[in-house]
């Protein structure tokens, strides 16, 4: 086994080896998964909201609590002040979650502006809170066309990069417009499917990772960088 010596770039006393047993240290919840919904349309009938719906609806039957955020009136990032109200509706409803699922239509082979627009007012970090890191995350979209994973891949990068835990599975809907009857209800289909399969692991992956995701998400260069901050400020209380 590596000795402390054998490392000598790596600060011992910061360096936690994982452990099963941390991983069982905490209490499970007891409430209900908390699943935020966004979506990149705002038409009039938007296959991104309805999908969406859809979604929340199956969510709801296996038992989480919901709730879906309307982009309408969501100014673009940096045309306005983060106390805009639709911004920290959106911030607030990103801090109450326990995970989210992202539909976005495929426009321009990419994501829509719109769910862009979402993903960029969730910052990082607000203070002490991180309003996304160790969430998990579903990903899907609806296209006009035939299938396609342009913008299911982009959300994935997204996803990374806001240190969420997306789950393996994902939804691609092609042609939307013929899977959806008068009343906005998706019809019995493959596709619809494979959004059952999607929100079915989604709340597997929330369930699982809830309770312990600040000991997953807790890092080495973290612990490093607190400690070192802690130390220049005793340091500077001394002089």
């Amino acid at each position: 086994m590596l000795q402390a010596a054998d490392l000598p770039n790596v600060d011992s006393a910061l360096l936690v080896p994982p452990s099963a047993s941390q991983l069982q240290a905490f209490r499970p919840s007891a409430h209900a998964p908390r699943i935020l919904l966004l979506y990149g349309s705002v038409r009039e009938r938007s296959y991104s909201r309805l999908a969406g719906e859809e979604a929340a609806r199956l969510l709801q039957a296996m038992g989480a609590e919901t709730r879906t955020f309307n982009p309408s009136g969501l100014p673009l990032p940096d045309d306005a002040p983060d106390t805009h109200p639709k911004v920290q509706e959106l911030r607030q409803l990103a801090q109450w979650s326990e995970g989210m699922v992202w539909c976005s239509p495929e426009r321009h082979g990419a994501m829509t502006g719109i769910m862009k627009s979402q993903i960029d007012w969730i910052p990082l970090a607000d203070g002490a809170l991180r309003p996304t890191q160790g969430k998990t995350l579903a990903v899907m979209q609806v296209s006009g066309g035939s299938q396609s994973f342009n913008a299911v891949n982009q959300m994935r990068v997204l996803g990374r990069w806001m240190r969420m835990l997306t789950i393996p599975n994902q939804s691609s809907v092609a042609k939307a417009f013929l899977e959806f009857d008068e009343a906005g209800r998706m019809k019995a289909s493959a596709y619809y499917d494979r959004i059952v399969d999607v929100m079915e692991e989604l709340l597997k992956f929330t369930l699982l990772t809830r309770d312990v995701s600040p000991y997953l998400v807790d890092r080495y260069s973290e612990r490093k960088e607190s400690a070192e901050a802690l130390s220049r400020r005793v340091n500077q209380q001394a002089l």
